[in-house]
């Protein structure tokens, strides 16, 4: 089986190591770099490193391929005076040395930014098949939707998906070296099958009392006996893989669920990003005033409405758009209060973070993943006729911190 990852940053070097020592060798894990130099800085340093409490851990035996391919424009520059090889003919040097790979997808974790996703699955679409699996392991929501509207329309035809909910602090200390300063979880879900395949037979066992029910991989495929098991092979294997990775602290919920831990880890996005990264402090320092409180029960009161009115109209509708993920019933841990409680226990355990909008904006990145955290909000406002004001401020006043330069001064 092969494994890619694209996003190689803080988040996808700590998903990579633990991917890669949870697996046997004869399974291949590829680092999907996003440049010449990234992809040989992974060559000649050979391994991941993770720093968690001073412990260092190590891991190798990555593959590596570049993500723009030998379609890249040829450059050649000239160093003390020499002409140097074009980019196209050092991918091709590196592609003949064995150090690139390529071929089909058959299972894609993507920890890239969300604003990125889409841009970079409609490159990779050409080696994705209804046989690959996808995993969208990122912050905000709707990149799932953005996916299926405007690359996989067809459900007979898109790729398995599942969706993920991180909560580990990770921040890295030089390419491939990263500290893993806050241990969290990864909560993860399978979209439903668009023939009827129920993924989630064992949860709903009867017979189980309800915590002690888990996922069962037989669920997915049971063997090659199965005249399906090419279609769900990948699926399951990267299911197998996620529960694997024990130093992660997976757990496979059931579609209900972990659309309620994707929903309560938004509304935290919501409140923490866009106010440190206005306010440039840490993730401790936004709720030591009564405005950036009252700010953060503000947009917990607009998210607890806006979850409320869509868990309302599909009751209505007893359905969906299928080219949406089932969203949440109403749930007590959607209120405005639980929502609430999130931030503040989100906010105490990262205390000493700076926040992924915080560091992007610093890094003079441009975009930041706000259209899909409070974005999303907006949108389902929008859509269930809620009105959502502080987080419609939010939105707004990310988008003008993260265009004004930080040294522009007076």
């Amino acid at each position: 089986m092969r494994f890619h990852v694209l996003g190689v940053g803080s988040i996808g070097s700590l998903l990579s190591h633990h991917l890669r020592r949870s697996l046997p060798s004869e399974h291949t894990v590829t680092l999907i770099h996003k440049s010449l130099r990234q992809a040989r800085d992974a060559q000649e340093k050979g391994i991941i490193r993770v720093d968690r409490a001073g412990t260092v851990e190590t891991s190798s035996g990555f593959a590596s391929e570049l993500f723009e391919g030998l379609e890249a424009r040829p450059r050649s520059t000239k160093r003390n005076g020499k002409q140097t090889e074009t980019t196209r003919e050092a991918m091709q040097k590196a592609e003949n040395e064995g150090q690139l790979q390529a071929g089909t997808i058959e299972s894609l974790f993507v920890t890239a930014k969300a604003h990125q996703t889409l841009p970079a699955l409609r490159r990779l679409s050409p080696r994705l098949s209804p046989h690959s699996t996808i995993v969208l392991l990122q912050n905000g929501m709707g990149v799932y939707e953005e996916l299926v509207q405007e690359l996989f329309r067809n459900p007979l035809s898109r790729p398995h998906f599942i969706l993920a909910s991180n909560t580990h602090g990770v921040h890295p200390r030089a390419p491939f070296d990263v500290v893993h300063a806050g241990v969290g979880e990864i909560k993860f879900g399978i979209v439903p099958d668009p023939v009827g395949r129920n993924f989630e037979a064992a949860f709903q066992n009867g017979t189980v009392p309800p915590p002690d029910r888990r996922g069962r991989l037989a669920d997915i495929v049971q063997s090659e006996a199965d005249p399906h098991f090419a279609r769900y092979k990948s699926l399951r294997n990267t299911v197998a893989a996620l529960v694997l990775m024990e130093g992660l602290h997976t757990t496979w919920l059931p579609t209900e669920e972990i659309q309620i831990a994707l929903r309560r880890k938004l509304v935290v996005n919501a409140v923490i990003n866009p106010l440190t990264s206005i306010m440039g402090c840490r993730n401790g320092e936004i709720f030591q005033t009564k405005p950036g409180f009252q700010m953060m029960k503000d947009v917990c009161r607009e998210a607890a409405r806006v979850f409320a009115a869509e868990a309302g109209a599909l009751a209505e509708e007893e359905g969906g758009d299928e080219n949406e993920t089932l969203p949440a019933r109403l749930s007590p841990l959607l209120e405005a209060q639980a929502l609430e409680n999130e931030c503040l226990r989100v906010a105490e355990a990262t205390k000493f973070n700076l926040s992924s909008m915080l560091a992007d904006i610093r890094k003079g990145a441009g975009s930041t993943e706000v259209n899909y955290m409070n974005g999303h909000l907006l949108r389902l406002g929008r859509k269930y006729k809620v009105q959502t004001p502080t987080t419609l401020a939010l939105w707004r006043l990310v988008h003008m911190r993260s265009a004004i330069p930080l040294d522009t001064m007076f």
